[in-house]
Parts: structure tokens; C-alpha cells; sequence
């Protein structure tokens, strides 16, 4: 077992469960989950997980482009339930950014072991890839990818001081800052007239990321993005005036349920799984771990897993589950995770190609796909500080 970073084992020790007595471990099921000693504390972690970590992470080194440093992904938006490319099979940002996290997530670090040139390279290339104004971007890139960046960057700042990592970073936080819009969201777009939720809460954790690692991040921008947040949970007169309404992996219009973007025409945007399990996430993030509004969108998550779980292709189901396993887990309620856990990682070891990857269609890729899929299941690794509460 690797050892991670000084600082992070600091972190773990300090999180809910420090200091239990852990077991070798603990068989809970036909899956096969364990409680399996990691530093600090118990984990849920079984054998065929780390099997499977290990093989996407081996998969994703075999296909970055060196000495480039990126991955290839197609670069385009979400259509309803499709998505559309403009460039296909080129460099992506935040794809690339999602890939090296993933490699931070199961302890590798730059220029060392295994994987540390595929983690030099990667760095060096996301580095060259922030422009003068702060904008992380590459082949049309936007807002999701630049978070997705800077998270990356934020993580390895924490774990390796570099005064270039540091310079880089602060530039590309201010541009989250100054691009948050009147309704205290983001969205494609800085300044953007209106917010919605799958692109803030990506800022948002970026922003919590930075601000881990000592980057200045204004009170007052957090505040505004959780009024944000408030605003868009589903009200008694958002339940009143929609009948149920079901979209593609979405949900019912009920208490708990976050919008993808506030109403403006007196109905409710439609409201779905994914977009709650961002809600919920951003709220942890922004550190309301006792807000209302999470027990309840919580509560919601657990009514609608059924909708998240019927392609494990899909974009939405990387998404949904991206967030949902970070709710889950920082929300520090253990039966809850646990029973979230046990179904999500279930699905994800059948669903992992032969070769290691993960199938992403719709969506940028199966790089993309892989790089998810491999991020939910180290969740409860603990090496990151953005997966602890």
C-alpha cells in the first residue's frame, strides 16, 4: 500500500471515525466489501475495487498522448439527453484534468513511481493550457473544463509546493470568482445571464479546493453561490404547480429535488437525480453540512436511485454518480453510504471493459468514462482532500 503525503494523512486522522480500532477485515455481502485498513480510519474497500482502480489507471496511462501530456476526448455541451461535438477526438482540458486526479486519488505523485511521468506531463500540459486572464482552455473548451482544471491543480498544490503550480492556480481561482453571474451561479460562460446547477457546482468545488491549499477565496462568493443553491430546491409551489414529471434519468418534482436552473416562467426546470446529488454536493462543499436542505436532498436521492442506475454509459450516469458518491461520503452518514456504495460499485465492476476502460456513449469518451468511473471508486481511498468532509 502506498503512503500518502504528510499533510493528507493529518487530514484523515481528523476526519468522523478517526481513532476506531480498524479491522482487517469485514465481509459485508455477496460483492464482497470489506472494511480494509487505510491510514486514519475504516474504509469500504474491497479487493476487486482496487483491482479495478488499478486496471482503469493502468488503462488511462496506456492512452494519454506523451509527451503531450492531454487525452483525447470529444469537446462539445449536453443536448437534452445527447451530446453534441464541435471537436471531436482532440485535446481536452477538462477531461485531462479529470484523468490526473484520478492518478491523485490513489496516491501517485509527479515525476515519481509508476505513473509519476504520466502526472509531469499531464501537469506541464495543463499549466501551458492557462491563459493570460486566468481561463484554463483548450479546442473550445468551457467553464466545466476550466473547474475540472483547477481541481487538478488545487490537489497537486497540496501535495507538492511549486511556485509555478501556486502562481498558475491563483490566476485560474480569480477567474472562477470573477465569472460567477448576478444569480450567484456559473455557467458556460463567465458572466453568463443565467446559472444552472451541473456547471456550479463544478466551480464550487474547485473553489473549495484552492481555498484548501491556502488560495485566497472571498467569503462573499461562497455565500452567494449557496443563496444560489437555496433558490434552486423545489418549493411547496414548485410541487403544486407540476404534475410528475419525468425526464431522461430524471425524477419526480418533490421536497428535496434541485433544479437545473431557477424558474422563470412559473414552472420548475425539470428535476433529476444528478442535478440534486450537485446540489447536495455543492452545499457540503461550501461547508453546510448541517443545512436542511442536504438531509433532504439526501432523503430524494435515496427515493430516486432507481432513475441513475439504467445505463452505465451514459453521461448522465458518470455525472449523477460523480456527485452522488461525494455526497454520500462527505455527508459522514456511514449506513447511508454504505447501501449507496454497495450499489454503485456493484454496477461499475460489471460495467469495466476487458482492456480496463469504461464505455462513455452519449458523452466526450471513454477516457472521459474511465476517469469517472475510476475517481467514484477511490472516493473512499481518503487520499484527497476534496473527498473529505
Amino acid at each position: 500500500m502506498r503512503t500518502a503525503p504528510a499533510m493528507l494523512l493529518l487530514a484523515l486522522c481528523l476526519l468522523p471515525g478517526a481513532g476506531e480500532a480498524p479491522r482487517e477485515a469485514e465481509r459485508l455481502g455477496d460483492d464482497e466489501m470489506e472494511i480494509r485498513r487505510r491510514p486514519g480510519r475504516r474504509w469500504d474497500i474491497s479487493r476487486r475495487q482496487e483491482e479495478a482502480v488499478e486496471r482503469g489507471l493502468q488503462w488511462l496511462a496506456e492512452n494519454q498522448v506523451l509527451p503531450g501530456g492531454f487525452w483525447p476526448a470529444d469537446v462539445g455541451y449536453k443536448v437534452q439527453d445527447r451530446y453534441g461535438v464541435w471537436n471531436r477526438q482532440v485535446a481536452h482540458v477538462g477531461v485531462t484534468g479529470l484523468a490526473l486526479t484520478a492518478f491523485l486519488a490513489d496516491g501517485h505523485l509527479p515525476g515519481r513511481g509508476r505513473y509519476g511521468r504520466n502526472i509531469a506531463a499531464g501537469l506541464d500540459y495543463i499549466l501551458d493550457r492557462v491563459q493570460a486572464d486566468g481561463s484554463i482552455e483548450h479546442n473550445g473548451s468551457r467553464m466545466y473544463s476550466h473547474a475540472f482544471a483547477t481541481l487538478f491543480l488545487a490537489e497537486i498544490y497540496g501535495m507538492e509546493k511549486n511556485d509555478r503550480v501556486r502562481r498558475k492556480l491563483r490566476m485560474a481561482t480569480r477567474f472562477i470568482v470573477d465569472a460567477q453571474n448576478a444569480e450567484g451561479g456559473w455557467r458556460y460562460r463567465p458572466k453568463a445571464d443565467r446559472s444552472d446547477m451541473s456547471v456550479t457546482v463544478c466551480q464550487v468545488m474547485a473553489l473549495r479546493a484552492a481555498r484548501n491549499v491556502g488560495i485566497h477565496v472571498p467569503y462573499s462568493v461562497i455565500k452567494r453561490a449557496v443563496g444560489y443553491v437555496r433558490r434552486s430546491a423545489v418549493t411547496e409551489r414548485d410541487i403544486r404547480q407540476a404534475r410528475l414529471q419525468q425526464m431522461y434519468y430524471g425524477g419526480a418534482v418533490e421536497k428535496g429535488g434541485f433544479k437545473y436552473q431557477l424558474n422563470t416562467d412559473g414552472t420548475p426546470h425539470r428535476v433529476t437525480y444528478p442535478l440534486t446529488a450537485a446540489g447536495v454536493t455543492t452545499l457540503l462543499g461550501a461547508g453546510r453540512y448541517d443545512h436542511t436542505l442536504v438531509e433532504e436532498g439526501l432523503d430524494y436521492m435515496g427515493r430516486n436511485e432507481r432513475l441513475i442506475n439504467g445505463d452505465p454509459t451514459h453521461y448522465f450516469f458518470y455525472y449523477g454518480h460523480y456527485y452522488a458518491a461525494q455526497a454520500y461520503f462527505t455527508s459522514g452518514d456511514l449506513e447511508r453510504w454504505r447501501r449507496y456504495f454497495k450499489t454503485v460499485r456493484r454496477i461499475l465492476l460489471k460495467s469495466q471493459s476487458r482492456d480496463g476502460s469504461w464505455i462513455n456513449d452519449p458523452g466526450p469518451g471513454r477516457v472521459f468514462g474511465t476517469a469517472v468511473a475510476t475517481l467514484i471508486l477511490e472516493i473512499p481511498y481518503g487520499y484527497l482532500p476534496i473527498f473529505q468532509r
